[in-house]
């Protein structure tokens, strides 16, 4: 009988490695996206604009709010098909979700925010407000003893 070396680390990788095709697998045949994606940028300084692509989603299941110095946005998709034939009954739901919180910087105006959503992205502007400039204090050059 012969002695073999045992090495855990060829386990972990063989793991790994299956764990990774799994998941490659999985998602790249079904086309899934895990997340959509949200772009956050500034053309100038007047104002912040977030485009959220939410292709699954109708202009009714998305939502826009402003608390707490932040912007969120949320969407929900649920959809129901029923097929009823003779003594078979089947239904399939399914569900999909979107949240997205953006803390928004102190020059924000939040009453001036305004979204659009046109072919499956939502636009959200957030135009800035001047802020207050500092007061310079002066000093006294003769201070009392």
């Amino acid at each position: 009988m012969a002695l073999m070396r045992w090495d855990p680390f060829v386990e972990l990788n063989t793991l790994h490695d299956q764990l990774n095709n799994l998941f490659s697998d999985s998602f790249s045949q079904r086309g899934m996206q895990l997340a959509p994606v949200t772009d956050v940028y500034s053309e100038d300084d007047k104002q912040l604009i977030i485009e959220a692509h939410l292709p699954n989603f109708d202009e009714d299941e998305v939502t826009v709010d402003v608390h707490d110095h932040a912007l969120e946005i949320k969407a929900e998709h649920h959809e129901k098909e029923e097929d009823k034939k003779k003594r078979h009954y089947m239904v399939r739901e399914s569900s999909s979700s979107f949240y997205r919180r953006i803390g928004l910087p102190k020059q924000a105006d939040e009453d001036g925010v305004k979204a659009s959503f046109s072919k499956g992205v939502l636009k959200v502007t957030v135009p800035f407000k001047e802020l207050p400039k500092p007061k310079r204090i002066t000093i006294d050059a003769k201070a009392k003893k």
